[in-house]
């Protein structure tokens, strides 16, 4: 029996962190993490590491979580998980985790696409979007416009086309021998450096459409030079460099917004994903703010990175649609939204 204010254990694996979250009625109560320490040594996620790390953590993670809400699992009315995109093992881990849990207690089991949830964290506690919305989705993994019609119902618009700005932002970070992840000390830096002082090249592609692999090679051969002219160049530019490359990379994006805001005529904004973490983007946002009077919707730090707050809520909007998954259900490593 459906029912019109479930309870829901969502559960989210799709990277290097393990979390748990029990929505009811709409209202997410908790939003439990695990972060992976073990990955800051070699610069990257590993992914087998992180496939067993969240073999370690998914248990305790899922059990703080039904602790923290005052449930036990007899209470649920439904698990849901992320199914993809993300790394293949990471996935596995917690889809065969919530089959298991679902098959084992008779409910049913609800399927997230991991980006569309990165999205519906607007609706999480906050003031959020009216319908139509654009949603910049930034991350490691993404960047992409998306027409956001209703809650799952979804359309994008424009992409990358080869590398996200996340990992354009932590593959800088590492050229620059910053420690992983690099993006936030590239934000960190930036702060208190010049944007102008270094000019990097944009990277024109057609319609709404993204590219990064440019002023990656481009900051590659920059910093070569400057150093072979000055073995201590990024020592004592450091915070002129960040501020330049993060306006540079930022500069991308708003350009690719606007325009799709003025070919839409939508004026409804949000942004999702790591990447909305980044104060450079966040002040920019809040300067569109004041054009044509746009609304900007920006999350909650919480749940910028990933999440499971942001599973229960797309699954909150999938179980009153009924939209539920077969139990032979499989994990998507490149899952389309």
């Amino acid at each position: 029996m459906i029912k019109m204010n479930p309870t829901i254990l969502a559960i989210e694996s799709s990277c290097d962190e393990t979390s748990a979250a029990i929505i009811k009625n709409g209202k997410v109560l908790n939003n439990i993490i695990a972060t992976q320490s073990v990955h800051k040594k070699y610069g990257g996620v590993v992914p087998e590491l992180a496939s067993r790390a969240h073999q370690q953590n998914i248990v305790p993670v899922v059990q703080e979580a039904l602790d923290a809400a005052g449930i036990t699992k007899k209470d649920l009315d439904a698990i849901a998980f992320t199914r993809g995109p993300g790394l293949l093992g990471a996935l596995l881990v917690g889809t065969s985790f919530a089959k298991s849990m679902a098959m084992g207690l008779d409910i049913p089991l609800i399927e997230v696409n991991h980006m569309q949830a990165h999205i519906l964290a607007h609706f999480i506690d906050q003031p959020h979007p009216r319908f139509p919305f654009l949603c910049l989705t930034v991350s490691g993994g993404h960047t992409q416009i998306v027409l956001v019609k209703d809650y799952l119902e979804m359309e994008v618009i424009g992409e990358t086309q080869d590398d996200a700005v996340g990992e354009a932002f932590d593959k800088s970070a590492k050229l620059l021998d910053l420690p992983y992840p690099g993006g936030p000390l590239i934000d960190k830096y930036a702060q208190n450096g010049n944007p102008e002082a270094f000019v990097f090249p944009d990277t024109e592609m057609p319609g709404l459409n993204f590219s990064f692999s440019g002023i990656k090679t481009a900051f590659l051969y920059f910093l070569r030079d400057n150093k072979a002219k000055d073995p201590k160049f990024v020592e004592n530019n450091m915070e002129d460099i960040c501020a330049s490359l993060q306006y540079s990379l930022i500069r991308m994006l708003m350009q690719k917004l606007k325009r799709a805001s003025n070919e839409t005529g939508i004026r409804e904004i949000a942004i999702a994903g790591g990447v909305s973490a980044n104060s450079g983007l966040r002040h920019e946002l809040q300067r569109l703010a004041g054009e044509r009077q746009r609304h900007i919707y920006i999350p909650d730090f919480q749940y910028c990175t990933d999440n499971a707050g942001m599973i229960a809520m797309a699954a909150h909007y999938k179980y009153l649609n009924k939209e539920f998954s077969p139990l032979d259900v499989s994990p998507m490593a490149r899952m389309k939204m």
